[in-house]
Formats: structure tokens, C-alpha cells, sequence
């Protein structure tokens, strides 16, 4: 099993009391925080800004469906993982959910291996992606600690051009980009070129 982190809640939303209640046991039964609602807009409602999880939305619901609410969720900056489940699977909604990014797509009736093993892989997406948020935090932190000159230097290597180039740029010796550089390097705990051209490369885009 995929330990998830403690802050991380499954959105069960479905209009059926009986899905709602059997997915939140076999989840709850795992170790996971399970929250229910009957519709898209009661969970819409409730949802606060930086909630962590994932969402489990019936394709077909009275309002909004599954993948209406895929898309309020992208509106509103949700990056939560989502799993469409439902009783009326065809080809057209799967690949209808898969475009707006769903994890998985489950249909009704389903065994307890199909929504343990989704709700895992939303574990795994929810950690990688907060992963690379705190990657580049550190960057942007560490960015943050240049000195104008430092970040001038930096961004005309990000570039491509060479210490010469910089240098002619700049109007002071490829010997002071050099030193320059070796300092850019050490604050960003940059490992090779390659290193710092990517991370100046990020900030700037």
C-alpha cells in the first residue's frame, strides 16, 4: 500500500448513498481519510483553497457530472487527481475523461482492487507534483539570495553564451564571470552548468 500523507483526504462524490457509503468503508479501512458528498456542488462548496487529496466523481450525477466538475476544479486551480467512476462507461466519456487529465476511470460494478489501486496512483501523482512545488521553492529561494549582478550573470548563461560572451556583455573580464559563476553555483548548490542553466532557465520562464 502507498503510505499517503496525513493531510491527504479521498472526496468521494456521488449521488448514489450506497457507492458514497461502501467506497468510504473499503477506503476508510485502508487508512485513508474519506470525505462524502451527494452532488459536484455541495463538494465545490465545501472545498477550501490548498485542500490535499483526491476525488472520486460519478461520470453521471443530477447537475454537474464527473467531468463538469474535472473542469471547475481546473478553473479554480485544483491540481487535486481525479478518478471518473460510473455505470454508463462507454469509449466516448472514458476518453473524454482521460483528456481533462483523470487518473483512472472505473465502472460500476467494481471489485475493491480497482479503487485501492486508483486512489494509490493519486497518491503517487499528489507527491510528485508536491515534490516539484518544494523543488522550486528551494529554487526560487535560492535565486532570491543572488546579487544583481550574480542574477544578470546567471540569466545570460541560462542563455547559452559562454564566459567570454557574458563578459564582452557586461563590459568586465571573463576571469570576474568565472569567479561570478563559481558563486552562482555554490548559492545554488548547482552541481554542473547544466545545473544552473536549468534552474536560471525555470525562474525566468
Amino acid at each position: 500500500m502507498v503510505e499517503a500523507p496525513e493531510s491527504f483526504t479521498v472526496h468521494i462524490v456521488d449521488d448514489d448513498t450506497g457507492v458514497r457509503d461502501s467506497l468510504a468503508l473499503l477506503l476508510s479501512l485502508r487508512g485513508y481519510r474519506t470525505a462524502v458528498f451527494a452532488s459536484a456542488e455541495d463538494f465545490l462548496a465545501a472545498l477550501q483553497p490548498g485542500a490535499a487529496g483526491c476525488v472520486l466523481a460519478d461520470l453521471r450525477m443530477p447537475g454537474m457530472g464527473g467531468i463538469e466538475l474535472q473542469g471547475a476544479l481546473r478553473v479554480r486551480g485544483c491540481a487535486m487527481p481525479v478518478v471518473i467512476i460510473t455505470g454508463h462507461g462507454d469509449v466516448a466519456a472514458a476518453r473524454a475523461a482521460f483528456l481533462a487529465d483523470a487518473v483512472d476511470f472505473l465502472e460500476k460494478p467494481f471489485d475493491e482492487a480497482g479503487p485501492v489501486a486508483a486512489v494509490e496512483q493519486c497518491v503517487r501523482r499528489e507527491q510528485a507534483r508536491r515534490g516539484l512545488e518544494a523543488e522550486a521553492g528551494r529554487r526560487t529561494e535560492a535565486l532570491g539570495a543572488l546579487t544583481g549582478r550574480e542574477r544578470e550573470i546567471a540569466l545570460l548563461l541560462a542563455e547559452g553564451l559562454h564566459n567570454r560572451e557574458v563578459a564582452a556583455r557586461l563590459a568586465i573580464s571573463p576571469r570576474t564571470v568565472e569567479v561570478h559563476k563559481a558563486r552562482i553555483m555554490e548559492k545554488l548548490g548547482a552541481r554542473n552548468l547544466a545545473d544552473l542553466i536549468r534552474m536560471a532557465g525555470r525562474r525566468e520562464a
